[in-house]
């Protein structure tokens, strides 16, 4: 059949996209059945760079390719522009940063001829994969995959579960788009503009019918430098006002007022966007929401006002599967009095017989009264761990340990609830295919019965037969093993401290460390006497190690350490992980912390402790896991510290932290860091090289004596080479260092945010706080938020905010000998209750003491 109009107009808003032009022009020139039914219109948004003249480039050698300009006005003008210039029959809005698959068009061509003339379908959805920039790793793990199975056509009327929000994989009829008068509204950003467009057009066809087209694959971005919008929308103010009010709230009062109600599909979409505010709780990083109160106001007044605009039961009953438990409950429950009408039955240790129990409450905690045996009880441990979200408390965790060899009850309100033993979700309306798939009995190809609706379970762990290997007799001498390692290419850490005092002490306990490899740590510790209990990370022999191990014991928490999957692909592990930490936590890192199983929890301060295991903290810790010892490795301190008195101290120790916005993540299976281009043009560096260089700072340390040491955070060791430091500053590293006698050997440290203050505050030396960017630290340019900590008021020294603050902060210092004011002296010793030298045996006492029931325990 003869087209006088093109079947299909692709219109891209391109702004300063030039890097990754190139990608997507080839991918839209080579697919498979060519560009003679297809238009292209580029839209340059006022680009400062090259983004035009590649455009211009494309469209001179390229009949199909049109570009406009316009003067830089975001994304959603720009699509609006190219889509009064199309004049295709289908209409979709590619992003110029992804990639088309070769076969994109043509899967899509062939769906619709294929289809009977009569059937009506109002849009085409096509399937997104997600494309990691840094790896190049290609990753079908959209959390709505399991919309797209197989190439069909789906009544969204018949489906309140399946919806369709993303425009760059949406092809829209034009003709249809401009009858209604939709566009991309710009109020709704940083997100949400694509499905309120999405939405807003779909409203005009109820119910619409989509055709879902699993085969058009389309590869998006997710950029190794976190620049693209989805990846930096959540510290943007507006997605905390201006996407409820103009997004999520304006759609839904048009849907009422155009057909009386929110469709089902509606109200599935907007459940799933509105939990995404409620993935995790704010302390992974902070939110304009968190830190102005009339934002938050704001927030959480518009966020009920959607709510109350559809059935919030029913809406559950049809949303995805994968909106987790916590935003469930939330969604339900946060703004109203309610508490959950069981208890949970979770954690079970064996060895001290006691049972980890829990239950969620929002607003005031019900009357709890707990029965063991019949009788009154009052629980081993407990505390309520808060969720806060965008600024406000909505939720509580009530966690209490209890004896597991009794008859225990609750009672809510004076009413019993029900106890269960596992966690189950709410339950759902509908079965998604592959949900179906993976609960099919492999055996027996039936159901799994025992399977609550809507949770997805685990997919069986390979042991490729190896298995039987792992418990061989030659694994005999790991049997109880307790396995100590700091950093797998580091040690020097509070893991070699206590492996070092349990092998000179406790020689009954079957100690080994693990460290990888060759290079100077590897050759150190077997010139030290300890090769014999030395195995290689990664060798055959640590596997068989971590599979007989007893106990678990690091500095470090990483997956690495933690979660080895080289070990964990063959069995499931035995051995208790006890966190014996590499410094004081000051800030709030229960996100990152919770989701791991400690069953010692180290602390240094009665305030480090007190946040840990307080009530109304964020973290799910209680009193049970977590010790007040003191560092393993601050024993070693203190004697280091010995060694230098004031004479002997030779060092001005500069050791600023790292900044998670400057370094990419650890490689899978390593702790290892790379350094990105971004850190060598940064103001951090730009600041810190302004402070080492400056003159005064080494007029000061020759006058003194001093070497002016720079000692970055080990995330940013990488860039020391790359820095063209004065002849007067000593580059310094943490591997195959002795740190801690750095520490000893300095006069004064200069640092930002680092924790490391704390070692210096331990040896009573003065300490200055350089904070030159506070605001954008506080605001998430670093991991997690501020904690129980403040520097004016918790902290060793002086807080300063530019270079000439901080020279003058080391010169007023030096002026004083290199004493601590009074002030941070009484600070010190309010601190450090522990500076005794037996944080060592603190650790291994308390370790020794879990095996223990619970009875032993109360009585001794």
């Amino acid at each position: 059949m003869s087209r006088t109009r093109p079947r299909f107009s692709l219109v891209s808003a391109a702004y300063n996209v030039s890097a990754y032009l190139p990608e997507f022009i080839a991918s839209i020139e080579n697919q498979d059945g060519g560009l003679d039914d297809v238009e292209v219109i580029m839209v340059d948004d006022g680009s400062t760079d090259s983004t035009h003249a590649l455009l211009e480039a494309w469209a001179a050698r390229n009949p199909a390719v049109r570009v406009v300009t316009q003067a830089n006005a975001g994304q959603g003008p720009a699509r609006n522009h190219g889509m009064a210039e199309a004049t295709g029959e289908w209409v979709t809005f590619p992003d110029p940063d992804d990639v088309l698959t070769a076969g994109y068009l043509s899967a899509i061509r062939s769906f619709l001829d294929e289809r009977d003339a009569g059937h009506r379908i109002d849009m085409v959805a096509t399937r997104r994969v997600m494309w990691e920039e840094a790896t190049g790793v290609i990753k079908d793990g959209h959390p709505l995959r399991f919309m797209f199975n197989g190439d069909r056509v789906v009544d969204l009327g018949q489906n309140p579960e399946r919806f369709h929000g993303a425009s760059n994989t949406s092809f829209f009829l034009l003709d249809r788009l401009r009858e209604a008068g939709v566009q991309f509204d710009p109020r709704v950003r940083p997100n949400f503009e694509d499905g309120h467009f999405n939405a807003h057009y779909l409203l005009h066809h109820e119910p619409p019918v989509v055709a879902f087209v699993s085969s058009a694959v389309y590869h998006y971005r997710q950029r190794a430098n976190n620049t693209s919008t989805l990846q930096t929308a959540k510290r943007d103010v507006r997605r905390y006002t201006d996407v409820l009010e103009h997004g999520y709230l304006e759609v839904a009062r048009h849907a009422k007022a155009t057909h009386g109600f929110v469709p089902g599909w509606l109200t599935s979409f907007l459940v799933y966007e509105l939990g995404w505010y409620f993935f995790e709780p704010d302390s992974t990083k902070p939110t304009p929401a968190t830190e102005d109160p009339a934002i938050s106001e704001r927030f959480h007044d518009l966020f009920q006002q959607v709510l109350a605009t559809f059935d919030v039961d029913r809406a559950m009953l049809f949303a995805s599967p994968s909106i987790g438990t916590g935003a469930r409950r939330v969604l339900h429950h946060a703004y109203s009095g309610w508490h959950q009408p069981y208890v949970q039955y979770g954690q079970l240790d064996q060895e001290e017989q006691t049972v980890r129990a829990s239950y969620h409450y929002a607003g005031e905690r019900p009357a709890e009264e707990w029965l063991v045996d019949g009788q009154p009880w009052t629980p081993l441990h407990a505390k309520d761990r808060v969720y806060e979200y965008a600024g406000r408390v909505l939720m509580r965790e009530r966690i209490a340990w209890l004896p597991s060899d009794c008859t225990t009850r609750l009672l809510l309100d004076g009413e019993p609830v029900e106890i269960k033993y596992e966690d189950v979700a709410e339950p759902v309306a509908y079965a998604p295919p592959g949900q179906v798939r993976w609960r099919l009995n492999p055996a027996s190809g039936r159901l799994q019965e025992e399977l609550p609706p809507g949770v997805i379970p685990k997919r069986p762990r390979s042991r490729r037969g190896r298995l039987a290997q792992l418990r061989a007799p030659r694994a005999t001498k790991y049997a109880g093993a307790w396995v100590f390692v700091d950093r797998v290419h580091d040690a020097l850490d509070s893991a070699e401290i206590l492996f070092r005092h349990v092998r000179d002490h406790h020689p009954d306990i079957n100690a080994w460390f693990v460290l990888e490899k060759g290079g100077a740590e590897w050759a150190r510790f077997k010139a030290e006497g300890h090769g014999d209990r030395l195995v290689a990370y990664g060798s055959f022999d640590w596997m068989l190690l971590m599979a007989n191990a007893a106990h678990l014991l690091s500095s470090h928490a990483d997956a690495a350490v933690v979660e080895p999957q080289a070990v964990l692909e063959f069995t499931d592990p035995k051995w208790r992980f006890h966190f014996l930490q590499h410094g004081v936590i000051k800030d709030d890192l229960s996100a990152w912390l919770n989701p791991k199983e400690l069953d010692t929890f180290v602390t240094s301060t009665r305030a480090e402790y007190e946040s840990i295991v307080g009530d109304d903290t964020p973290y799910r810790y209680t009193d049970r896991e977590t010790i007040l010892s003191g560092l393993p490795r601050f024993d070693r301190l203190l004697k280091a510290g010995e060694r230098f008195p004031a004479d002997r101290r030779d060092l001005l120790l500069v050791a600023p932290t790292w900044r998670d916005s400057l370094t990419p993540p650890a490689a899978i299976g390593s702790q290892r860091r790379e350094i990105t281009p971004e850190l060598l043009g940064s103001e951090f560096l730009r600041q810190w090289l302004g402070f080492l260089t400056d003159e005064r700072v080494a007029r000061a340390c020759a006058e003194q004596g001093l070497t002016l040491g720079f000692l970055p955070h080990p995330n940013l060791q990488p860039a020391l080479p790359l820095l063209d430091l004065p002849a007067h500053v000593t580059p310094l590293s943490y591997h195959g260092q002795d740190v801690q006698e750095l520490f000893a050997r300095a006069r004064m440290m200069v640092t930002d945010f680092s924790s490391t203050a704390f070692n210096a505050a331990y040896l009573d030396r003065p300490v200055v706080y350089f904070q030159f960017d506070a605001e954008a630290v506080q605001s998430g340019a670093h991991v997690g938020r501020a904690g129980y900590f403040e520097y004016e008021r918790d902290g060793f020294g002086p807080v300063v905010e530019d270079v000439t603050g901080a020279v003058a902060a080391v010169e007023g210092i030096a002026a004083a000998g290199f004493e601590p004011a009074p002030v941070y002296l009484e600070r010190n010793r309010e601190t450090f209750v522990l500076r005794d030298g037996r944080c060592c045996e603190r650790v291994t006492a308390a370790i020794e003491r879990l095996n223990t029931p619970w009875e032993q325990q109360v009585h001794n």
